[in-house]
């Protein structure tokens, strides 16, 4: 297959980059030892196909309390996917670091466990749902906590570079595209009104005066 335009120019305008950071993010294999990878892999694997995050996102929206982070988080993810999966990755059409077998990726992606992905490379559809889901709740909830959203999100792209079936800058266009859909998300949900149906059903718990 013929490479796009917009992947050729990817590959030239941010190798030295990409390779960099790779490396830098290869250290943490080196230093640490092999305990990091089943911690990357499991990161990885909550991201994979947006199936946790989506879940996530439904049971917030379950439970009252929390209703305006699921739908916010929810609203996110629809974005996000389709800026990303129906639009970028198709357009651009990006292979994946490990598809040139003589490359300086492919040794290292051997090494992380030859994980493969069936789509293209760029924007990082993991990176891209993890800040989708997570820029909400950061901006929503309380600071004392929700930078641990954030923190989810950015593991989850360094768990893509780690793997090596993601370019560094595949991830900085999933956050990007990301951050972006996690803004749209939290003010399409902030303009439901929550004296709306929307907010008003489900449980209400126990009211006083009430046997």
């Amino acid at each position: 297959m013929e490479m796009t335009l917009g992947a050729a120019w990817l590959n030239s305008t941010f190798s030295g980059f990409d390779a960099a950071v790779t490396l830098a993010v290869h250290r943490l294999y080196e230093s640490c030892g092999n305990w990091m990878t089943p911690l990357m892999e499991l990161i990885s694997l909550l991201g994979k196909g947006g199936i946790f995050l989506i879940l996530l996102s439904i049971i917030l929206i379950l439970c009252r309390p929390a209703r305006h982070f699921g739908t916010a988080m929810l609203i996110a993810l629809a974005v996000g996917a389709l800026i990303v999966n129906l639009w970028l990755k198709v357009v651009i059409a990006r292979p994946r670091p490990y598809a040139d077998v003589e490359g300086l990726f492919y040794p290292l992606w051997q090494l992380m466990g030859s994980h493969t992905e069936s789509d293209f490379s760029f924007p990082s559809g993991h990176t891209n749902a993890a800040f989708a889901a997570m820029v909400p709740v950061f901006i929503l909830g309380k600071k004392s906590w929700s930078w641990l959203a954030l923190l989810f999100a950015v593991l989850m792209g360094i768990s893509r570079i780690y793997l090596v079936v993601h370019y560094p800058s595949d991830v900085v266009g999933g956050m990007i595209t990301g951050i972006l859909a996690g803004l749209i998300g939290t003010l399409i949900a902030q303009r439901i009104p929550r004296q709306s149906a929307w907010y008003r059903w489900g449980f209400h718990g126990k009211q006083k005066g009430r046997t």
